[in-house]
């Protein structure tokens, strides 16, 4: 029987949040300033679903959010131990196939093809080389007042960000972002969640990503927005070090919904998630060098 890689992963993400649980909040609050999930060879950081499925398998009490396959461990002269289980991890691999409808006989299109893939924590391997594995130094900051590296960030984006008067939203008409002031907020970590959450959506705008977000208050169509901006600003939290939070526990219930609905919901809204947080850091990257500075 073939199985539907699609189907499996929902099911699990579906079976955290029936138990009230974000399984991309938890895993945060570990190791500041070293939560993103990345292959501990190439250094390349994963995207999209494996980001979530790599914070819910560290849930296990992992130190650091690197991994490798079973044939990379053996290659660096070490070993994955008997009887540890990996993790699964995923990439759509563009397969192109000829297009037997079309009148041309060289016409191609292309199916995105699911590849499941099993990778290993460091701490379930023995005798690897240090380098690969320790992580980046954790970086220290306060937690009670601004962030001058996420202030920069935020800046260097271009986003209309007005802080100081109303409630937390982004203005899709009016193309702003609306921040209460920062010490209306429990801290650095809960502000720049919000802030992240908020960007997210800017980005969502259709000078921008263009994603929808005229029929945000339609069950669906919201659930999965917010769902987008949900874990944009998980990514983002994590890269810049600040512990993870869920907007507002009542989004749980229409995001499971969502999900049950539509299999591969979750995978498009943390493919959506990864394209937002690249643009963002694209801004970021692209802005005059002395805003970085």
């Amino acid at each position: 029987m073939k199985r539907d890689l699609y189907a499996e992963v929902s099911a699990r993400i579906i079976t955290e949040l029936e138990a009230g649980a974000a399984p991309w909040v938890k895993p945060l609050s570990a190791t500041p300033g070293a939560n993103t999930p990345c292959n501990a060879v190439s250094n390349r950081p994963y995207s999209g679903c494996n980001v979530v499925l790599l914070w819910m398998a560290k849930a296990a009490g992992y130190r650091t959010p690197r991994f490798l396959t079973f044939k990379q461990a053996l290659e660096l002269g070490g070993n994955v131990r008997k009887g540890e289980h990996g993790t699964k991890v995923y990439f759509v691999k563009q397969l192109q196939v000829r297009d037997h409808g079309a009148d041309d006989n060289s016409a191609t299109r292309l199916i995105p093809m699911m590849r499941e893939y099993t990778v290993f924590n460091v701490d379930q391997c023995d005798n690897l080389p240090e380098s690969i594995t320790t992580g980046k130094p954790t970086r220290v900051r306060n937690p009670d007042a601004r962030d001058g590296l996420a202030d920069a960030f935020l800046h260097s984006t271009g986003a209309d960000i007005r802080e100081g008067h109303g409630e937390a939203c982004y203005v899709p008409s009016r193309d702003f972002i609306s921040m209460p002031a920062f010490a209306g907020f429990k801290g650095a970590d809960h502000f720049y969640n919000v802030a992240f959450h908020e960007l997210t959506h800017w980005s969502g705008h259709k000078s921008r990503l263009d994603r929808d977000l005229k029929n945000r208050f339609g069950s669906h169509n919201y659930a999965a927005e917010e769902l987008i901006a949900e874990l944009g600003a998980a990514f983002l939290c994590a890269e810049f070090g600040f512990d993870g939070d869920v907007r507002n526990a009542g989004y749980i219930a229409n995001w499971i919904e969502l999900l049950k609905a539509d299999k591969r919901a979750f995978f498009t809204a943390c493919s959506q998630a990864s394209k937002a947080a690249d643009y963002l850091r694209g801004l970021a990257l692209a802005g005059p060098s002395e805003r970085a500075a």
